[in-house]
């Protein structure tokens, strides 16, 4: 049986997904729910055989309880800043499911579904495994397309074009050699087409089992390379972030790419709550950080002058002291739209699709986007482990606040806490499945003194190849890194 039949047949015996939709009031949007076949109320057999099995374990969620994968490029942050947010559905909002299984990653990727792969995209050559990585790679002068996969499942995979040269420390002078793998520079030319686009994707999809994804290819890149994105369906259910990415050149080629070979099997199922539940719950998380910087009166009030009432006394007592930033309302953000689906998540060190609700917002003054909330019932979520205190006499563990990704996935911007006084540089250590960053801090002049004084700092690093799907870890402190 070939790999995208073996796909397809799973798909079909995983989920034939049920939609509900409920037109919004005044919106003119439409809510869906959807409820894989099985798993919104069990029956009979199925019913006895999961109560014999018991509760399903407690889901620890690496960096919370809430929300999906972290922050699309280009989207706000849902918290809002310092006043926060307020999200506020336009309509009623969906119950959906009673319940819904967790999918993860199963099995070894295969030297022939590398191969499907390989052709799909236009790679010619055999697969060779280095460590736990297929690759197919250029050969002779070292120019030409790449395809790395990871042979643990889901298979990470990045396809990119190197045009050759010297790599790594091997130049002599001049400008920096490119890092393996480095995306081959548009040669100009017209984007083709979104039509055109999606008619070279969808070869490289069938093979992938992702001919019934959700496909948009709106964004330009280097004015000649339009971005094709797709958001599979896994045990019938819409994702997010889960996604394949593929460039396409001006000739209606792939230039490059990166995504998931492997589908993940349902795995235990949990009780979920409706979307009503799930949106307080995102509002609680969104109330905001509060106010940035110094609060409260910069000055001392007047001194009172004869005959006044002092202000600060029985007659007359001080007024609450509040800076602007506090007086300020939180963002008002309507909530337009409702998927019930999966959201990627790492659990226990494994990127794993945990039922969620997708919520479309639609602020007056943007774009539209998509905020996650995790939809597993709030007694069925174990705590997050917390990082333990230093010990007295040593220095705080330094934590990575956000990322971002830029030059197609290939250079990765840290955003941290520092102070004046130090340098720092980032380092990476990267695996198909996941990106370890570490920050290193010296003193800038031990022998010079130094105010104390707390700044945020950013700072890049050069990826040997795409992001894509990988996990982003805080190498001082396990968790993972949020994406702004």
């Amino acid at each position: 049986m070939s790999g995208t039949e073996n796909v397809r047949r799973r798909r079909n015996v995983l989920a034939a997904s049920v939609a509900a939709g409920v037109l919004l009031a005044g919106g003119g949007g439409v809510y869906l729910a959807a409820t894989a076949s099985g798993e919104a109320t069990p029956s009979g057999a199925g019913a006895k055989a999961a109560d014999a099995a018991g509760p399903p374990p407690p889901l620890r969620l690496e960096g919370g309880s809430g929300g999906g994968p972290g922050i699309a490029p280009g989207e706000p942050d849902p918290g809002g800043g310092p006043n926060g947010t307020v999200y506020t559905a336009k309509g009623p909002l969906p119950q959906g499911p009673s319940s819904a299984a967790v999918h993860r990653p199963e099995g070894l990727v295969t030297s022939a579904e590398v191969t499907r792969l390989a052709e799909a995209l236009g790679v010619s050559g055999r697969p060779a495994l280095e460590g736990e990585v297929w690759t197919i790679r250029p050969e002779k002068d070292g120019s030409g397309p790449r395809l790395d996969v990871a042979r643990k499942a889901p298979g990470n995979w990045t396809y990119s074009w190197y045009d050759g040269g010297p790599v790594g420390d091997t130049c002599l002078k001049g400008k920096a050699c490119p890092p393996p793998g480095e995306a081959k520079p548009p040669r100009g030319g017209s984007p083709v087409s979104e039509a055109a686009a999606k008619a070279a994707a969808a070869p490289i999809l069938k093979v992938l089992g992702q001919d019934d994804a959700k496909v948009t290819a709106t964004q330009v890149m280097d004015g000649s390379v339009r971005v094709v994105n797709a958001e599979p369906l896994v045990g019938g259910l819409p994702t997010y972030g889960w996604s394949t990415g593929l460039h396409i050149g001006p000739d209606g080629r792939a230039v490059a790419g990166s995504g998931m070979l492997e589908e993940p099997a349902a795995g235990a199922t949990y009780p979920v709550i409706g979307a009503a539940k799930a949106l307080a719950g995102l509002n609680e998380k969104s109330k905001g950080t509060g106010p940035v910087g110094i609060g409260g009166c910069a000055t001392d009030p007047p001194a009172a002058t004869d005959g006044a009432v002092k202000e600060g006394t029985a007659e007359q007592p001080a007024a609450p002291c509040q800076s602007i930033v506090d007086m300020a309302p939180p963002t008002q953000v309507p909530v337009t739209g409702a998927v019930f689906g999966l959201a990627a998540q790492d659990v226990a060190g494994e990127r794993v699709l945990v039922p969620a609700w997708l919520f479309t917002a639609d602020p007056a003054d943007g774009a539209p986007y998509t905020v996650v909330e995790t939809a597993v019932a709030p007694e069925h979520l174990a705590p997050p482990v917390t990082a333990p205190p230093p010990a007295e006499g040593t220095a705080p563990v330094r934590q990575v606040e956000s990322y971002r990704t830029e030059e197609s996935g290939r250079k990765l911007t840290v955003t941290f806490w520092g102070g004046v006084c130090s340098t720092y540089t980032v380092t990476a250590q990267q695996t198909p499945e996941r990106v370890m960053v570490r920050v290193s801090e010296s003193p800038a002049d031990p022998d010079r003194v130094c105010v104390a004084m707390a700044v945020e700092v950013t700072k890049s690093v050069a990826l040997e190849a795409p992001l894509g799907a990988r996990a982003v870890i805080d190498a001082a402190s396990g968790e993972p890194v949020p994406r702004r």
